[in-house]
């Protein structure tokens, strides 16, 4: 019992929870309302397959980043160490490669006629995720770009599974156009939002980083320059909101506009004057924790478009 538990906490199963809740709305609120009468009879197969290839690539993803984060984590997080204490580092690979094994078996059964190309697109995040963990976690905010991107692409892969690229190009088709502008939207939402909290983990995580050698980027121009970094990108989700809130008046969707205005502007504010007021590592701790709060709360949104669309 004491192994599973390990086992759990090395795949962060609250996070594997939140991306597989991520897809299940996008699935439900957004891609359903949309192709209402036109979606295919294996697409709940192709659903449940691409969701079972994205949570096994990003457990495989987090267990190589403990593999590999073993003399940090010593330092920054003792007591939620896994990797060398309940399993060993030889058990943690064997899992990465089974996870990463799985999630590339589901991908294949989850690409419709003429996608394969999600093959080697998610066979390069395998891969990506291994880079990160290995070298560029340790990077001036290459790392932080490349895990905000992955994080996004779990959710625009699901309109690449889903729709045909080159159509919504072309403009031939206006449910799809809809569907790649609102996939588009929580992607950005999502990059943007875990940009801002890979830094503030930096911050947080910035004396373990430190003692091994790290050149995260509060290490290399300290934490008030990476405190304005962060607040910048803040600040950008923050726009994004406000038009986000002009669309939803426009389109009368009150319900959803209050629920943005009240549960996630009115937040980032807060968060906003936080952040500027931070000054060490136990203050950025807690605004990474609300950060994760805050993304959850806009994918959540995504609830509304079952009900407007």
């Amino acid at each position: 019992m004491h192994t599973i538990r390990g086992i759990f906490r090395l795949i962060r199963l609250p996070n594997l929870f939140f991306i597989g809740l991520t897809q299940g709305l996008l699935q439900v609120c957004i891609y359903q309302p949309i192709f209402k009468g036109d979606i295919p009879v294996y697409d709940a197969i192709q659903f449940y397959s691409l969701m079972a290839a994205s949570l096994f690539i990003a457990a495989g993803g987090y267990i190589i980043n403990d593999y590999f984060d073993v003399a940090i984590d010593e330092i920054n997080r003792p007591s939620r160490l896994v990797v060398g204490k309940i399993i060993s580092r030889r058990g943690a690979m064997g899992l990465h490669f089974l996870c990463s094994g799985c999630g590339m078996i589901f991908t294949y059964y989850s690409v419709r006629s003429l996608a394969y190309y999600l093959i080697p697109l998610n066979l390069s995040v395998i891969l990506l995720l291994w880079i990160y963990s290995a070298h560029l976690k340790k990077s001036f905010l290459v790392g932080n770009l490349l895990i905000s991107l992955l994080v996004a692409w779990s959710i625009f892969i699901f309109f690449l599974a889903k729709a045909d690229p080159l159509v919504v190009v072309k403009g031939e088709a206006i449910k799809q156009a809809l569907f790649y502008q609102l996939c588009s939207l929580y992607a950005g939402f999502a990059f943007l939002s875990t940009m801002a909290r890979e830094l503030m983990k930096d911050i947080e995580d910035r004396e373990g980083d430190q003692r091994h050698g790290c050149r995260t980027l509060p290490i290399v121009w300290g934490i008030p320059v990476a405190r304005f970094i962060t607040l910048f990108w803040l600040v950008l989700i923050l726009v994004l909101l406000l038009v986000v809130l002009v669309y939803l008046l426009q389109l009368k969707m009150t319900i959803a506009l209050l629920y943005v205005f009240f549960l996630l502007i009115i937040p980032l504010l807060s968060m906003i004057n936080n952040t500027a007021r931070a000054k060490n590592e136990q203050d950025f701790g807690v605004l990474s924790t609300r950060m994760k709060w805050f993304l959850f709360a806009g994918i959540f949104s995504m609830i509304f478009f079952y009900y407007y669309l």
